[in-house]
C-alpha cells in the first residue's frame, strides 16, 4: 500500500521538485512517536529512537528544526501509509478482526437481538459500549487532519530543500473552489426506505443531492422502481453491505463469498459506491470490491464500534478503490450517543476541514430523521451547507463525482513550458494550478493569479 512518495500524490507536484530525505536505519519494531511537539505517528524508526505501544505519551523522535542533513528517523511512505490504512490500530487490538472472543461473543449475541431492539433501548447498550470515548488519546477528535498537516510538513521540507520560493501542485478541487462535502443516507430498516421520498423532497427544497445507500438482502425489499425514482431526481444509489448484519469481515473467506455477491448488486442497482454496515472495515479485503470507490473508513472513530480512523480529511486511493473518509459526526451518535441536536458539532467539524481545504463527508440515516426534531436539526444542516455553497466556499456534489474527480487528478501531471506550468491529463480543463509558499514554519497556498492565500 505504500507509495514511494505521497506528497507527490497528495498535491500532484512535478517529482522532480518534490524529493525527501532518506531514512535512516530503521529498527524492526514500529510503535508511535512524536513528530513536532503534537504531531503523532506510527511506523518503524531509526536506531537509537525511542518508541512507544501507546499514543499516550510517544517520545520525540524528531523535530524539523533539528534539520534533515543526517536523513529523516522514519519512513515517510510508511509514516503516511500506517495512518491511512490503520496499520496503527490493528497493532493495538483496536481492529475488528484482532478483536477477543469475549468482545466477539458480545457482539454476535448484540446482533442476534439488534432487529428486536428499538433505538429507545440500543441507545442505552452503545453508550456502555462506548463508555471512554472521551479518553482515546489518538486519532484526535472531532476531526483528526494528522495526514494531512504531515503532508504539508514534507512540502515545507521539500521546499527548503528545493531552494526554490515556491512549488507548484494541481489544485485539490475543480475550477479552484477552496473545500468540498458530501452527503449520504444509508438506508437500515423498512421505516426508513418508505421515508426515503420525503427525505429526497427535503433534499430537493435547498438543492442539495446525496446518495442512498441500500441493503440488498434481508432488511428490507428493494423494488426496482424505488431505485429507478431515486436515481430519475439526481441522486445517486449505492450499496450498504449484504445484509448489514454485523460479520461482512470476520473471516476472509466468507468475506470473498459476499463480496462477489454484492459486486453483483452493484452491477444490478447500477451502483459505482459501497459503503460497509456500522463501518466494519478491513481496507486490504476491500480492494476484492468492484466499485469506483468505497465510503467505510472514518476518520477517527471514537464512536464507532470499530476504533481507528484513517487520520484524514481528503479522499485517498486503495488499490483500485477511491476512497471518501467519513469525516463528520453520524446523526446516529449525534442524537443518541451525545444527546445533541444542534449542529453546533457539524459546524466546527466543517470548520476545521474548511481551513485545511478538505472533505467534509456526512451520514444521515432516513431511518433517523422521521422525528421532527431530528428533521429539524438535518433542515438546519442543508441551510447551513447551502448558505457556504452560496457564498463560493465549498463544493457540494454527488459522492461519485468526488471520487471521479480524484481518480482523474490522480492521473493528471503538471508540465512545464516556456509559457508555465500546464496541467495534462483526464478533466484538465477544471483543474486549476495553485502554489505552496513558505511562510515561518508552515506553508500556504494560492491559486494561479489569485492575491489571496488559501
Amino acid at each position: 500500500m505504500n507509495s514511494p512518495n505521497p506528497t507527490i500524490d497528495y498535491y500532484r507536484c512535478p517529482e522532480s521538485l518534490v524529493t525527501l530525505p532518506r531514512s535512516r536505519d530503521l529498527q524492526n519494531r514500529a510503535g508511535y512517536f512524536r513528530i513536532e511537539p503534537e504531531l503523532i505517528a506510527f511506523a518503524k524508526t531509526a536506531q537509537g529512537t525511542e518508541v512507544s505501544d501507546s499514543p499516550a505519551n510517544p517520545s520525540l523522535a524528531w523535530n524539523p528544526r533539528n534539520g534533515t542533513e543526517n536523513g529523516l528517523p522514519f519512513d515517510p511512505s510508511e509514516v503516511i501509509s500506517n495512518l491511512l490504512f490503520e496499520q496503527y490500530a490493528s497493532s493495538n487490538g483496536t481492529s475488528k478482526d484482532s478483536a477477543n472472543w469475549k468482545k466477539n461473543a458480545i457482539r454476535n449475541a448484540y446482533y442476534l437481538v439488534r432487529p428486536l431492539l428499538p433505538v429507545s433501548v440500543r441507545k442505552h447498550f452503545q453508550r456502555l459500549s462506548l463508555r471512554g470515548w472521551q479518553q482515546i488519546p489518538f486519532p484526535h477528535w472531532p476531526v483528526d487532519t494528522t495526514v494531512d498537516r504531515l503532508q504539508r510538513m514534507f512540502l515545507r521540507i521539500a521546499l527548503d530543500q528545493s531552494n526554490l520560493d515556491e512549488i507548484p501542485f494541481i489544485w485539490f478541487w475543480p475550477e479552484g473552489l477552496p473545500a468540498c462535502a458530501i452527503m449520504t443516507h444509508d438506508v437500515e430498516a423498512p421505516a426508513g426506505r418508505d421515508f426515503c421520498k420525503t427525505l429526497m423532497d427535503l433534499n430537493d427544497s435547498f438543492a442539495i443531492k446525496s446518495s442512498f445507500q441500500i441493503v440488498p438482502e434481508e432488511r428490507y425489499n428493494v423494488p426496482s422502481d424505488w431505485l429507478q425514482l431515486i436515481t430519475s431526481r439526481g441522486f445517486e444509489v449505492n450499496v450498504h453491505d449484504l445484509n448489514h448484519d454485523g460479520h461482512l469481515f470476520d473471516d476472509h473467506h466468507e468475506f470473498l463469498r459476499r463480496a462477489a455477491k454484492i459486486n453483483s448488486y452493484g452491477k444490478q442497482f447500477a451502483a459505482v459506491g459501497f459503503r460497509s454496515g456500522v463501518l466494519y472495515r478491513n481496507q486490504a479485503w476491500m480492494r476484492a470490491l468492484e466499485f469506483e470507490y468505497d465510503m467505510s473508513v472514518p476518520n477517527v472513530a471514537h464512536l464507532d464500534p470499530q476504533r481507528g480512523g484513517c487520520c484524514s480529511v481528503m479522499p485517498y486511493l486503495n488499490g483500485n478503490l477511491v476512497e471518501l473518509p467519513v469525516t463528520c459526526t453520524q446523526d446516529y451518535s449525534l442524537f443518541n450517543i451525545l444527546q445533541d441536536f444542534s449542529i453546533d458539532l457539524w459546524k466546527t467539524q466543517i470548520a476545521s476541514i474548511a481551513k485545511i481545504n478538505g472533505m467534509a463527508s456526512f451520514i444521515v440515516h432516513p431511518d433517523y430523521v422521521i422525528a421532527n426534531r431530528a428533521r429539524d436539526t438535518y433542515s438546519q444542516l442543508l441551510a447551513h451547507l447551502s448558505q457556504l455553497r452560496r457564498e463560493n466556499k465549498i463544493w457540494l456534489p454527488l459522492p461519485r463525482d468526488v471520487a471521479r474527480w480524484w481518480r482523474d487528478r490522480s492521473r493528471m501531471r503538471l508540465v512545464r513550458s516556456p509559457q508555465g506550468w500546464t496541467i495534462e491529463g483526464p478533466s484538465s480543463h477544471r483543474a486549476r494550478l495553485a502554489f505552496a509558499r513558505k511562510v515561518g514554519s508552515d506553508i500556504v497556498y494560492h491559486l494561479a493569479g489569485a492575491q489571496e492565500s488559501c
